[in-house]
């Protein structure tokens, strides 16, 4: 413990690295920022700065950087769920081609490159092969889809 009390900048260093590590496994950016503080304190005592200042430079590069720094990040990093539809969910709204003719019982259309199964929205006429539909939503593993021309104005 004699080289913790010769280099007290070491202290703080580990003690940024044991918060860096804990961050990894939250991943909430709460540690990162406290782990700023404690090197923010290490280059204080780095500097020959008596040790109850270094605890204050920590505490207020550390409220700075969590008041200021990690909502910034927030933003950037922790995107809402809702924004970025991954999966069978991103399909809504998208383009596809009729494959086999879809009604309101059966069909496949090919969307992004894949084949589904489709059917019609209720009370809507047939999709011919090759024509182009939109998809409104999905259940299961059924898109359904109406005309891609549908509810647009006609020149």
């Amino acid at each position: 413990m004699d080289v913790f009390a010769d280099n007290p900048w070491l202290a703080w260093l580990g003690i940024a690295l044991i918060l860096a590590a804990i961050e990894v496994a939250t991943v909430d950016f709460v540690f990162l920022m406290l782990a700023g503080g404690a090197l923010a304190a290490s280059a204080a005592s780095a500097m020959g700065v008596p040790f109850p200042l270094q605890v204050v430079v920590a505490i207020v590069v550390a409220l700075l950087l969590l008041g200021v720094v990690r909502p910034l990040i927030k933003k950037k990093f922790m995107v809402a769920e809702a924004s970025h539809e991954i999966g069978a969910a991103s399909l809504v709204g998208r383009h596809g081609h009729v494959l086999q003719t879809v009604t309101a019982t059966d069909g496949r259309v090919k969307v992004a490159g894949e084949t589904w199964s489709a059917r019609t929205v209720r009370d809507s006429a047939a999709c011919q092969p090759g024509q182009e539909v939109r998809v409104v939503s999905i259940e299961g593993a059924t898109v359904i889809v109406t005309d891609a021309t549908a509810g647009q104005k006609s020149e």
